[in-house]
């Protein structure tokens, strides 16, 4: 049960492992994009190649799919990056419901463990295969693989670097599930409010706010990368128009004097662009796109768009007002 990239290299690991796949679950197919095509999950694409059996409910406690869910009598269900599974779904196999989730639980529990790990300054992280149970990312945690968090790791980099990891552990856990050779350790959620969370990103969580240091802003946005990228706002002194800039890649410049206001653009236009953040802090912006264009270097986009007619910098709270 998955939908994303994620779990199609994971589905992809247990073909090539000769594991008896009778079926997968995705979601439904979604018309996208100006042409309105119709997008197939990464999951069912490559289930279509290897014609394997698709169920694409709308509903998970739909009795009819829970009567075709059931005809396949599975003996054990997987799931990465998919929905909340109901009991009369995640139940249903004799040998239960195990979910791989990219973190080392139970920290990080929730929707974008990759994105709040890096956006939280982490060193380390990792991926957990565990039993599902009525609570989210809280059964039984079955196995553990770790991996560093490098300096020049963004979402994306990150998200290989686990799906590396990843999808050997989903197979391993299915191989050695059908031995009953796991040991199984109950997460310790008695301090569940103090241990780091993964809530899902919203786009309002993407905008920069130049309010806060350079150190932080620089993790955010490489929380953010490549997707969903985060948002600084240029204003036109001219006209008082609101630019909209996605921020993709950057790094933490020198201290300036604290006379700079926070949020002024400090550009050559030619070869750098900094903003000043708090306390003289300052950030150096290295790839960013303006609304409907490519993503450019720095370089590539001074050249195509001079910044002297703008004025510095807004954040979120200006954007929303």
């Amino acid at each position: 049960m998955g939908t994303p990239e994620f779990a199609s290299e994971c589905l992809k690991s247990l073909v090539e492992a000769n594991m008896n796949v009778v079926a997968v679950v995705t979601i439904p197919d979604k018309a996208t994009g100006r042409g309105q095509k119709t997008h197939i999950s990464p999951v069912k694409a490559y289930a279509l190649q290897q014609g394997i059996p698709i169920l694409q409910p709308l509903k998970l406690k739909d009795p009819a799919f829970l009567e075709e869910l059931s005809s396949y009598q599975a003996d054990l269900q997987i799931v990465v990056a998919f929905r909340m599974l109901p009991f009369e779904v995640w139940n249903m196999p004799r040998l239960g419901t195990f979910n791989l989730h990219a973190s080392l639980l139970p920290k990080y529990r929730g929707a974008a463990p990759i994105q709040r790990s890096i956006w939280n300054g982490e060193t380390e992280t990792g991926v957990t295969t565990f039993l599902l149970d009525k609570d989210i990312d809280t059964g039984d945690i079955l196995y553990q693989e770790k991996v560093s968090i490098e300096p020049t790791d963004n979402a994306g980099s990150l998200h290989d670097k686990l799906l590396s990891i990843g999808a050997p552990l989903v197979v391993k856990t299915a191989k050695d599930l059908f031995q009953n050779r796991i040991p199984r350790h109950t997460q310790n959620t008695t301090s569940i409010d103090h241990l780091p969370s993964a809530p899902k990103i919203f786009k309002e969580d993407c905008y920069l706010n130049f309010g806060e240091t350079a150190e932080l802003l620089a993790l955010k946005i490489r929380a953010l990368s490549p997707y969903p990228g985060s948002i600084a706002c240029l204003k036109s002194s001219k006209t008082g128009q609101i630019i909209p800039l996605k921020i993709y890649e950057s790094s933490v410049s020198e201290n300036l004097p604290k006379t700079y206001q926070q949020g002024t653009l400090l550009s050559d236009n030619k070869h750098f662009l900094k903003i000043v953040c708090k306390n003289g802090s300052s950030i150096s912006l290295k790839k960013l796109q303006l609304p409907g264009k490519k993503i450019l270097s720095i370089e590539e986009f001074l050249r195509g768009f001079p910044l002297d007619s703008l004025h510095p910098f807004c954040c979120v709270d200006v954007m929303n007002n």
